[in-house]
């Protein structure tokens, strides 16, 4: 059968508003779910209700303005951006383009250092709740995060090694179906406390300043659940490539703007499920992971922190061989003729050839290796997440977008729309910013409570 192809020479995409949907909720739905039942606490039910369903609406709105942005300079017929960076630096020049590469690839390489984080934190609740469940509350069920970051760490060597981002599409389908899995465990384990009668009492406000909680303290915390909020909103390091696979009639722009709406509004009822069942099952004792809050039952918790564990090692490096893809292009480019950068070796191990890179081999483990360190050193779950929602919001999803349609639409300065799209960009980096500040005070916080590299569950 004769190939068909599209105006760029590769073969005759075939995805439409649905297959865009259906990757725009699989990117989402993710470890930062688990976080917004703690904002809702923090923010109470009128502010976190209002942020969640805000912070979609905004999403909403500049990811339709990313989609307009995939062909330049027509959003119709011209050329095709294959990437994120590849847009800003057609509209908004090389500098900007290096500042949105900083931020994404940053974020990306930190992303990896959350799921670390995550995973540990499931594999020692696992078996917390085993040991609670065999020996009683009574017994002493803590244990290490370390054993675990470090496991998973070693099990992300051999994993990084995968040379093409195309070869993990196995991963990235059984992480997909996880973090479905967790997700919806935990609204049901929550929906049961409610049913049951056993649900906290709330209030409009969150939780309560007194004896327990300054209102500095309530205050840091508000603005760092900003953090958490903007993180389960995020795809916007994916979104080029999700406008790759559609086809092109309708135009791809009117597709994903479709698909936008959809999957966001899928992804934000998602979103209220879980943080208001949450908050509604927990209270002013909500916890930062909505999974640490239950024990029985244990087979269907455990099931859960599986579910997790499984997510976060596919989630890694669906999320991490970008990063690793960038880097080894840039030494490609610095030095195309070192054998220890370009060549590969192939070994054959029981009947299969795999290609060695050196370079490959030692940079991505030493990116593991300082990773897991980092992890082990800052197990911070909700500080962490916040913090890289903070950084990648504000930027990438609000400033960009807008710079580059003001770009593409030749909008007059000092013009009403253009006073308008600049005021909600100064908001959205001001909120950005007070939860990246609220975030590092956090994870501060915490380094000094704790002693380094021996946090435990």
């Amino acid at each position: 059968m004769e190939l068909e192809y599209d105006d760029d020479g590769r073969i005759k995409r075939t995805g439409n508003v649905w297959t865009a949907t259906t990757h725009i909720i699989t990117v989402v739905i993710g470890a930062g779910v688990l976080a917004l039942a703690y904002a809702i606490a923090q923010l109470g039910w009128i502010a976190g209700i209002a942020s969640i369903l805000i912070f979609s609406c905004i999403s909403v709105f500049t990811y339709s303005l990313v989609a307009d942005c995939y062909r330049y300079p027509d959003p119709v017929n011209g050329k095709r951006n294959y990437s994120y960076m590849q847009a800003v630096k057609v509209y908004l020049g090389g500098t900007m383009q290096v500042i949105c590469g900083s931020i994404v690839y940053g974020k990306l390489a930190g992303i990896t250092v959350g799921y670390t984080i995550t995973s540990s934190i499931s594999l020692a609740a696992i078996e917390s709740i085993v040991c609670v469940h065999r020996k009683g509350h009574e017994a002493d069920c803590s244990s290490s995060y370390n054993p675990y970051m470090i496991s998973f760490g070693t099990l992300q060597i051999f994993l990084s090694q995968i040379p093409n981002f195309h070869e993990l599409t196995w991963i990235s389908t059984v992480a997909a179906i996880t973090s479905f899995g967790y997700v919806f465990i935990a609204i049901a384990l929550c929906f049961n406390v409610i049913i049951s009668g056993n649900g906290a009492s709330t209030s409009i406000t969150g939780i309560k300043i007194g004896p327990e909680l300054s209102l500095e303290t309530k205050v840091w915390r508000i603005m760092s659940s900003m953090g958490n909020i903007a993180l389960a909103c995020t795809y916007a390091t994916v979104i080029y490539d999700i406008m790759d696979t559609l086809k092109s009639h309708p135009s791809e722009n009117k597709q994903m703007k479709k698909a936008n709406v959809i999957g966001v509004s899928t992804m934000t009822m998602i979103f209220l499920l879980c943080s208001c069942l949450g908050y509604a099952a927990f209270g002013d004792h909500t916890p930062g992971n909505i999974f640490a809050g239950f024990h029985e039952p244990y087979w269907l918790v455990v099931i859960g922190d599986i579910c997790i564990v499984i997510h976060m090692i596919g989630a890694y490096q669906v999320m991490g061989q970008p990063f690793f893809r960038f880097i080894e292009m840039g030494a490609n480019i610095m030095w195309p003729i070192s054998n220890f950068i370009n060549k590969e070796h192939p070994i054959s191990l029981c009947g299969v050839t795999i290609n060695l890179n050196l370079f490959r081999l030692i940079w991505r483990t030493i990116f593991v290796i300082l990773g897991t360190t980092l992890a082990m050193a800052m197990p911070f779950f909700n500080q962490i997440l916040a913090l890289l929602g903070a950084i990648g919001f504000g930027p990438l999803v609000v400033f960009f977008p807008i710079q580059m349609h003001i770009a593409q639409k030749g909008i007059r300065p000092m013009s009403l729309r253009w006073c308008a799209l600049q005021c909600l960009n100064c908001v959205c980096f001001l909120v950005s910013l007070a939860a990246v500040v609220a975030s590092i005070h956090e994870i501060s916080k915490n380094l000094h409570k704790f002693k380094i590299f021996a946090y435990k569950q």
